[in-house]
């Protein structure tokens, strides 16, 4: 199985992030890569995908968005090149924020109606193809030489099927993420057979229903924010949205992945790597902290934070 598009969930408005969000997408604010180089949200998500393989991308925005993303880069490309003449950082960024915009393509959501039925408003980008989808508010920092979405789309296509990225995630935490039981196939340890998927659940439900052998005592799986959807995930979104069926108000994908478990070959990989939500509190501060101590800054980073501490310890601000 070759995957070689990707779906990028960018609709949200970015209500943890408000007033900031008010101004710019949630997707556009700016984050230093582990290269050195300040990006859009939206480029580094995207450049986790193309490094991993993929060539094209399609972002499902809320209504007026494209114009505005696209305006986005073409003038921060046009603003690099002509503020930083003849640097090489400057014309590197413009010249990675001009193919990104080609690469791109647009589906709306029409309505805030739920995780699902944003993955579902890609249904014409997939068009009969597996893809890639990452959600838009998430960072991964890798701790091996491929990239996170590069593993996982390693085992889908190995074993020519539907697989999510997982990782073992403490108790007090399931509740803001899907949450999975399975078995571990035989020969790979870090590979499961996926069961059941529970959104967001509470401590006692998963203890009940969701313990995987194996697992340190207190973790859970629970996902990472990526998938490999087959052709059969956006039938079976298709027909939640046809028979508006919802869970908590809206349509979920955990509900179709659900579906697609009892239908046909699943999988869970656990990830070799770690995600960062930019969406909850601090995960902005978070997020960059991490990408800077896995990239070219990390000794400045370190300096940084050293210095802070000691700073505030000393004098109390």
């Amino acid at each position: 199985m070759q995957i070689t598009k990707a779906v990028i969930t960018a609709a949200g408005r970015g209500a943890r992030q408000f007033p900031a969000s008010d101004t710019v997408q949630k997707a556009m604010l700016p984050l230093v890569d582990r290269d050195g180089l300040t990006k859009p949200v939206l480029q580094i998500i995207a450049e986790e995908a193309m490094e991993s393989g993929i060539e094209r991308i399609c972002v499902v925005s809320a209504p007026g968005d494209e114009g505005v993303y696209r305006r986005h880069f073409r003038s921060y490309a046009e603003n690099l090149r002509s503020a930083f003449k003849g640097a090489d950082w400057a014309e590197e960024q413009a010249r990675r924020l001009v193919e990104l915009e080609e690469r791109l393509t647009f589906a709306v959501q029409p309505e805030p109606d739920g995780y699902g039925h944003a993955v579902w408003c890609a249904r014409g980008f997939a068009g009969g193809d597996p893809v890639l989808l990452l959600l838009g508010d998430h960072l991964y920092v890798s701790k091996e030489e491929r990239r996170c979405a590069r593993q996982l789309l390693d085992l889908a296509a190995a074993e020519s099927c539907a697989a999510s990225a997982v990782q073992a995630t403490r108790e007090h935490l399931i509740h803001q993420y899907g949450t999975l039981t399975g078995k571990r196939l035989p020969d790979r340890p870090d590979v499961y057979v996926i069961e059941e998927i529970v959104e967001k659940p509470n401590p006692t439900l998963a203890e009940l229903r969701l313990q995987v052998p194996g697992l340190r005592a207190g973790h859970y799986l629970c996902f990472f924010g990526m998938h490999v959807l087959t052709p059969a995930v956006f039938d079976l979104l298709g027909d939640l949205v046809a028979r508006d069926v919802r869970e908590s108000g809206q349509i979920q994908l955990t509900t179709a992945l659900n579906a697609l478990a009892r239908r046909e070959k699943y999988l869970a990989l656990e990830t070799r790597g770690a995600r960062h939500n930019i969406g909850v509190k601090y995960g902005v501060v978070d997020t960059q902290i991490a990408l800077a101590l896995a990239g070219v800054d990390r000794e400045r980073m370190l300096a940084g934070l050293l210095e802070s501490i000691v700073r505030i310890e000393q004098t109390g601000g």
